[in-house]
C-alpha cells in the first residue's frame, strides 16, 4: 500500500519571518568576520561608493525589508488587541450571584 504523506505548505507570515531571521544573521555574521579581519565595523560610506548606482536598489530593498517588518509586526499587535478587548467581558454584563 502506498502511504499518502501529507504536505502542508507554510504560511506566507512564517516564510518572511525565517527571511528576516536569515538576513538578520547572515548580516551580524558578515560584521563579525569583517571585523575579525580588518578590526573595525564595516564603514557605510565606501561600502555605497563601492556599490555605484546599485547602492539605491540596495537601500530600497534593505528599507522594503524594514517596512514587511513593521507591518507583520503591526499586525500581530493589531490582532492581538482585537483578541483581548473580544474575549474581555463587560462588567455591566455580569450579575452577582446569591
Amino acid at each position: 500500500m502506498e502511504s499518502e504523506e501529507s504536505r502542508e505548505d507554510w504560511p506566507l507570515s512564517t516564510m518572511c519571518w525565517y527571511a528576516v531571521f536569515i538576513w538578520f544573521g547572515a548580516s551580524l555574521f558578515s560584521q563579525s568576520v569583517y571585523i575579525a579581519f580588518y578590526g573595525i565595523p564595516y564603514d557605510a560610506n565606501i561600502m555605497l561608493e563601492a556599490a555605484g548606482p546599485l547602492a539605491w536598489i540596495l537601500i530600497g530593498i534593505e528599507l522594503l525589508v524594514w517596512a514587511m517588518i513593521a507591518i507583520f509586526v503591526g499586525g500581530k499587535v493589531s490582532n492581538r488587541l482585537q483578541v483581548k478587548q473580544s474575549e474581555t467581558t463587560s462588567t455591566d454584563t455580569i450579575l452577582p450571584q446569591a
